[in-house]
């Protein structure tokens, strides 16, 4: 690499021994050329190179970054074939500056579509989570723009230090006033690396609202609950709440069957009845098999629990109304009495009222 310098020495040097127009014309035929092999065999090596690689990103990248590639070739050489014509060094100066900073300019905007593409691309097709997407879309967008505007002052001899001192009092004022905006964008990126949920599954806040999560945003995330009705919730409040998702880590969920059946029945028949009401229900499934557990010792009944389990947490109210009606028609059907709290109130007869009295005037005596 070394030895390579000298012969580009020597190269320039004979261009600048030229003529103007031909050291001008030279360049310029020379930069169009080499531009041109870019980009013929850049779409060569571009085919071959991602035909070997399993994913589609790779195709997004290098399709987005040529054709600046060998347009930054076309303008490089016109740099140089304008110091070729020896103009004074301060236009040279201008002359850099000015193309130096369509340079930058041209690559931020190819690196921002870039970003753009490859959030698309990853979304589509489900390679990551798609709520991270976003997240890192913005955050990409945002380093590209910050970045090139400091190339930008830099090249024109502008001090970006003013420029970052008021930056920094802007930044604490937004910080002040977006900070519940800010607390949701980190809430958001909190959410994901713990794996709190995603979109579709079954959620239940500690406000008691249970629903499927519909979207997931930088700053929210939308719960459709059982009423048909969109909650949105914000990040930050979900960072920090006890959040139960009843759909991992598997989505299979246990419905519980509460029943109380009067003293002296049969308990094998009992059981044998509700056990016969989940076999036949069609939204109860075979494993984990149905139970049936006797629990307590009630004031008026023998408390039973049926449990047993249902595909998908959404099904769980419907299994529990059908089961509630199973249950009932079938101890009805059985003659199992389900009882009803009762009270017997008994009177000893030095507890009975004494009929009221009367005194010698013949009223009625009430003390």
């Amino acid at each position: 690499m070394a030895n390579a310098v000298p012969y580009v020495d020597d190269l320039w040097s004979w261009i600048l021994s030229l003529p103007r127009w031909q050291g001008f014309l030279l360049l310029v035929l020379a930069t169009v050329l080499l531009a041109k092999a870019i980009q013929v065999g850049g779409d060569v090596l571009i085919r071959r190179v991602t035909r070997r690689i399993p994913t589609d990103v790779d195709d997004v990248i290098f399709e987005t970054i040529h054709p600046p590639l060998y347009a930054t070739v076309v303008l490089t050489g016109g740099y140089l074939a304008v110091l070729v014509l020896g103009m004074a060094p301060d236009v040279n100066a201008q002359v850099e500056a000015l193309i130096l900073s369509i340079l930058a300019v041209m690559w931020a905007l190819t690196l921002t579509r870039v970003g753009r593409k490859v959030s698309n691309e990853l979304t589509e097709n489900s390679h990551v989570n798609t709520q991270v997407v976003p997240i890192f879309q913005n955050v990409w967008s945002v380093i590209v723009v910050a970045v090139t505007i400091y190339l930008l002052l830099a090249l024109w001899s502008i001090d970006p230090t003013p420029f970052l001192a008021s930056a920094g009092i802007i930044g604490i004022v937004i910080g002040f006033a977006a900070r519940d905006t800010i607390a949701n964008f980190f809430g958001s990126i909190a959410l994901y690396f713990d794996g709190t949920y995603k979109v579709g599954d079954y959620i239940v806040l500690e406000t008691g609202e249970r629903g499927r999560v519909e979207d997931i945003s930088i700053r929210s995330t939308v719960i459709r609950t059982r009423d048909d009705m969109l909650v949105t919730v914000p990040n930050s409040v979900l960072n920090s709440a006890r959040i139960i998702n009843e759909s991992t880590p598997d989505r299979e969920r246990r419905v519980r069957i509460e029943i109380g059946v009067a003293y002296g029945s049969d308990t094998d028949e009992v059981e044998g009845t509700l056990l016969a009401v989940a076999d036949e229900e069609a939204l109860v499934i075979d494993r984990p098999k149905p139970r049936v557990r006797l629990r307590s010792f009630g004031d008026s009944a023998l408390q039973y629990e049926l449990l047993c389990w249902v595909n998908d947490p959404v099904l769980r109210g419907r299994a529990t109304h059908k089961l509630n009606t199973g249950v009932y028609n079938a101890l009805r059907a059985a003659d199992i009495e389900i009882p009803f709290p009762q009270r017997v109130v008994t009177f000893s007869e030095g507890d009975r009222e004494s009929p009221p009295t009367t005194d010698q005037f013949g009223e009625v005596d009430t003390e």
